[in-house]
């Protein structure tokens, strides 16, 4: 079976889900050119996330994808919380701010029973997750109103796994991808591997279809992945800087600029590891550290700082996502730049 005869879709083409820069509108769009439009769901109220099924429900023109992260959120660690505030200390007062007004939290929801309640009314197309699956009654209930279930592998023995726990398909997640890595048996960066290193392993490992993930940025990159074996390709850098994503000013300039050229793995905005823009705080705190509580708990501490100041025009303490091939982002529309990648699907 090819992936758009599982998905639904006229192209192998999936939009990656982007939490924080983009909403039903980039979806909607990349949907309209037959591929399959993806919606972060992680970061959204229920409340929210309602609204966004009603508008993909009544606008789609064809299947579309909704994201969650199926994480577990760990219990606070006092010791580690301060550990990280006393990190943070010297840059909340440089800013004017007040350390003592953080307010604890995750930011990021795992998928859970009322969500799954909650969509089931709207009988998403696809479902993909990040971090692994949850539990196989979920799966199930997913795959009786027919929907397909897609989810991101790091590694070899991942993509087994999925397989063997009821993924329909699984995203070959290369080191080379934007925004937070989707690893759950192991949090070892050293076991994972580059796009087209991970990609022929998967496919030559499992029996259903493998989507390729990181550093595509345009149709040679699409065509290389389809050579190799891949179904279908997702692509996430090369959508920020089209008109339907919600990515911000400061973000947008930073993708058009020569930082660009420099991505690296951090967990300081999130406690998870996710690549995007070397920064300030990137700089002086390493990237990589030891100081965040883990995923997805370092987030709320490191907010306030962001808020400041890109309110004064700086992305110093902004996850400034994105993969390390940046040479297909455009300031066009998503359906436009669908279209543009689709050039190396004929015949697919």
């Amino acid at each position: 079976m090819t992936l758009t005869d599982l998905l639904g879709s006229t192209l192998p083409l999936i939009q990656a889900p982007m939490a924080g820069v983009q909403n039903s509108a980039l979806a909607l769009a990349v949907c309209r050119a037959g591929g399959l439009g993806s919606l972060p769901c992680a970061m959204l109220s229920a409340e929210a996330l309602e609204a966004e099924l009603q508008t993909l429900q009544r606008e789609a023109a064809g299947p579309w994808n909704l994201n969650f992260f199926a994480h577990q959120t760990p219990p606070p660690d006092a010791q580690r919380e301060q550990q990280w505030r006393s990190a943070l200390a010297p840059y909340y007062a440089e800013l004017g701010l007040d350390i003592e007004t953080i307010k604890p939290g995750a930011g990021r929801r795992p998928f859970d029973a009322d969500t799954l309640e909650l969509i089931s009314a709207y009988r998403p197309p696809v479902v993909s997750f990040h971090f692994g699956l949850p539990e196989p009654a979920m799966i199930e209930r997913i795959k009786g109103w027919g929907g397909k279930v897609l989810s991101s592998a790091t590694t070899v023995a991942e993509g087994r796994w999925l397989q063997a726990h009821g993924a329909d398909a699984v995203i070959a997640q290369g080191l080379e991808a934007g925004g937070h890595r989707g690893h759950f048996l192991s949090t070892d960066l050293s076991l994972q591997m580059g796009t087209f290193a991970l990609l022929p392993q998967l496919v030559g490992a499992l029996d259903i279809p493998v989507i390729a993930a990181g550093g595509i940025a345009d149709a040679d990159g699409v065509r290389a992945a389809l050579q190799l074996g891949a179904a279908g390709v997702q692509i996430g850098t090369a959508y920020l800087l089209c008109f339907e994503a919600t990515t911000t000013a400061l973000h947008r300039a930073a993708l058009q600029s020569e930082a660009a050229q420099h991505t690296a793995l951090t967990n300081l905005f999130s406690g998870g590891a996710a690549r995007g823009i070397v920064n300030r705080v990137m700089r002086e705190l390493g990237p990589l550290s030891e100081l965040p509580p883990p995923f997805p708990l370092a987030g709320t501490a490191i907010a306030p700082l962001r808020g400041a100041a890109e309110k004064a025009g700086s992305s110093d303490f902004s996850p400034l996502w994105a993969g390390q091939n940046t040479r297909g982002c455009e300031a066009v529309g998503a359906e436009q730049l669908t279209r543009k990648l689709s050039s190396a699907c004929s015949g697919r």
